[in-house]
């Protein structure tokens, strides 16, 4: 029998992506947990190629508009919606094999809270007698959303390392505590005798040296294989000390920023190793490169403790150009990163100073040609379609990034629960009525920035990013030809038919989809952005991303 019991919930999206999910807070908890004595198991919803096709939700009915119909060319978007992970019914029946007496249950992202409250609800059907306890950044930003499930006994604001072991030993001597005691819990949020509801606020964690190594063993790490090795992530830091106002873990938030020692991180490296067999490290750190001397001293360690065995390393999340140099970059090379993850937002100065960020135009041209020096590649990343940004300005964006070594990466805006942005949208009236619409790939704003002008600067990014790789492959496509709509082109050369279709864009200003049966359509898209971001390419010589 095992005590306590950690979910990963399954989601539902039009796309998944592995290497991004690894239940890293909950072996990070468990750890903890163990270190306590008590018992632990981890079930991750996410760690199986289980995936089924579902209808899209009511509430993303207009996104059949923009996504309906199949897209075999090389800058498709998405089409189905699907359910990723175990079935909630599945998970439902491993809880109760369990027997724990405390289940937690994850709910990292409020884009993704209704599947953990449906998994607690699956969970509560088939083991009654189990507290549920639900915990991650959604129940802190909004804990009385998740509170108004009737499967969910108490909620955690903050991080969960901190007291999840004082419920669990309160639970385990009593299964119907006072609200006196309950009260005691730091971060707990539950319901009272009188049914009002009991707010802490959030608890963190003092000293991040001071956490066990996460309990990784317990993590179904042959999933999130990367090729032939182990994947794994790293949490060097937690929150950040910037003030974006699109961010939901910075200093206008209520997460403190903290780092743990570089010779820790360096202990964390070699379990992962060791435990996963790491040849792919991600860091998910908000900013892992914003103090410098920190940072060296610990690509330096990298490199001398992992002479041979190195892995990739990787921060998603993204790198302040402001905050690389040459020395840097070049230890970071040595240490085995091989792809930039750049931070642009945007280069509009207006919107600059609506998102608190400072310009990064020439700190992020001075980290890319670092980058080319040291024979890195690069993503620059956007952010399009905030409040009050216009449409126009990120096309600009595009046309930049189109004249850099460096993909495009386009991140549509979505106001995250706990952000000034967040607050804003919902003084403006503009917040999106479910929850579930709080995502990139739901469009869910359409303030200055319509969903279908939104819909269109993906598409473009798309776009720019093949015609980049076709300049990598030494590719010519005349900026001008001609394309013949009225010949189905040959699937089985996606890039020729990409080519044919790129054409009749550059031609017309219109994005074309093929359907799998060869048919040519249109996509619905802003023909002022696209002739416009046509145009631009004209005065552009476009570079690609390896050379």
């Amino acid at each position: 029998m095992t005590d306590i019991l950690l979910i990963q919930p399954p989601i539902r999206d039009f796309y998944a992506t592995a290497k991004r999910s690894l239940p890293y807070g909950l072996a990070c908890i468990a750890a903890s947990l163990i270190q306590l004595g008590f018992s632990v198991e981890i079930i991750d919803g996410l760690a199986t190629s289980k995936s089924r096709n579902i209808p899209l939700p009511v509430e993303m009915g207009y996104l059949s508009e923009f996504y309906g119909s199949p897209d075999l060319s090389p800058f498709a978007l998405f089409h189905q919606y699907k359910h990723f992970g175990y079935s909630f019914e599945h998970i439902g029946k491993l809880a109760k094999a369990s027997g724990a007496f405390l289940i937690g249950i994850s709910s990292l992202f409020t884009a993704y809270s209704p599947e953990a409250l449906q998994t607690a609800r699956a969970v509560k059907a088939c083991y009654p007698s189990c507290k549920i306890v639900i915990g991650g950044h959604h129940p802190t930003a909004l804990p009385e959303a998740v509170m108004a499930c009737s499967a969910i006994d108490y909620g955690f604001r903050g991080e969960g390392e901190v007291s999840l072991s004082i419920l669990a030993s309160i639970l385990k001597t009593d299964k119907s505590p006072s609200d006196a005691l309950l009260s005691t819990v730091p971060g707990l949020v539950f319901r009272k005798s009188d049914a009002s509801l009991h707010v802490s606020e959030p608890v963190w964690m003092g000293d991040l040296n001071e956490a066990p190594l996460p309990a990784m063993h317990l993590v179904r790490s042959q999933y999130y294989r990367r090729g032939k090795s182990g994947a794994s992530v790293i949490v060097a830091s937690r929150g950040c000390p910037m003030t974006c106002t699109y961010c939901s873990l910075g200093k206008n938030s209520e997460t403190p920023y903290r780092r743990k020692k570089f010779e820790g991180v360096i202990r964390e490296m070699a379990h992962a190793i060791d435990t996963s067999h790491a040849g792919f490290i991600d860091f998910e750190d908000e900013n892992l490169s914003l103090d410098r001397s920190w940072f060296m001293a610990l690509l330096s360690a990298i490199q001398t403790r992992f002479p041979e065995l190195r892995p990739e390393l990787r921060a998603m999340n993204g790198l302040f150009p402001a905050s690389l140099d040459r020395d840097m970059i070049l230890a970071m090379k040595a240490a085995g990163f091989k792809t930039l993850n750049l931070s642009l937002g945007t280069t509009s100065a207006a919107q600059l100073k609506r998102f608190h960020r400072p310009n990064m135009q020439s700190a992020f041209e001075n980290a890319l040609e670092l980058a080319e020096r040291g024979g890195l590649n690069a993503v620059g990343y956007i952010i399009v379609a905030a409040p009050f940004q216009n449409p126009m300005d990120a096309v600009e964006d595009l046309l930049y990034l189109a004249s850099l070594r460096t993909l495009a990466g386009v991140s549509v805006f979505y106001p995250s629960p706990g952000s000034v942005d967040y607050d804003l949208a919902g003084r403006l009236g503009i917040l999106p009525e479910h929850l579930s619409l709080m995502r990139s790939s739901a469009l869910p704003l359409s303030h200055t920035t319509s969903r279908i002008e939104s819909v269109t600067l993906v598409r473009l990014g798309r776009l720019l990013n093949f015609m980049k790789a076709l300049t990598d492959q030494g590719i010519d496509f005349e900026m001008e030809a001609q394309g013949d709509s009225n010949k189905s082109p040959s699937l089985e050369n996606r890039q020729e038919a990409g080519i044919r279709l790129l054409h009749m864009f550059l031609s017309d200003g219109r994005i074309r989809g093929i359907t799998p049966d060869g048919r040519i359509y249109e996509h619905q898209v802003s023909l002022d952005l696209t002739r416009r971001f046509r145009e631009g390419l004209r005065s552009i010589k476009i570079k690609g991303v390896t050379g």
